[in-house]
């Protein structure tokens, strides 16, 4: 009995990682309110690609945040900046390779030079990257994260608010 209640489980989150919704943004403009929200959430948005390999050793840090704080005022947002043509297909075996728990999103706006300066002045373009925001403060950091670091940079953020 416990070997169909696994089963079953595992199918149930494969299933349902399946069927995560990718949104590309094709302009920057319709992308940028992910990163003007005033409200008593932390907000933790990671940029990221599928051909990066240290955004993928970092994936399970941000698998095991959302977690962590599923019933917390914090958001995950990973926004994919992979390119080419079948970037929803890769980005969507890659999700369901690594069971990516997080929402993840796909900008797809060519002008990363016109943007990139919006999401921070300190970025230089280099992945992985992430940028974690609150109402009160703006903490932006262009490198890989351990889980304990990341924690403890949300939960300063949290007690913020």
């Amino acid at each position: 009995m416990k070997t169909i209640w696994i089963t079953l489980t595992t199918l149930l989150i494969g299933a349902a990682l399946q069927a995560q919704e990718i949104k590309v943004y094709e302009s920057f403009d319709n992308y940028q309110f992910h990163l003007e929200k005033n409200n008593d959430t932390t907000y933790v948005i990671n940029y990221w690609a599928t051909y990066c390999a240290p955004c993928v050793k970092e994936m399970p840090v941000f698998n095991r945040l959302s977690r962590a704080y599923q019933d917390r005022p914090v958001k995950i947002l990973l926004t994919s900046l992979d390119f080419a043509s079948n970037m929803r297909q890769r980005v969507q075996k890659f999700i369901q390779k690594h069971e990516v728990r997080p929402e993840v999103v796909i900008l797809d706006d060519p002008r990363s030079n016109a943007w990139i300066n919006q999401v921070s002045p300190e970025w230089s373009g280099a992945l992985p990257a992430t940028l974690i925001y609150n109402r009160k403060s703006r903490s932006f950091y262009e490198k890989t994260f351990t889980y304990p670091e990341l924690k403890n940079i949300i939960e300063s953020k949290i007690s913020e608010l």
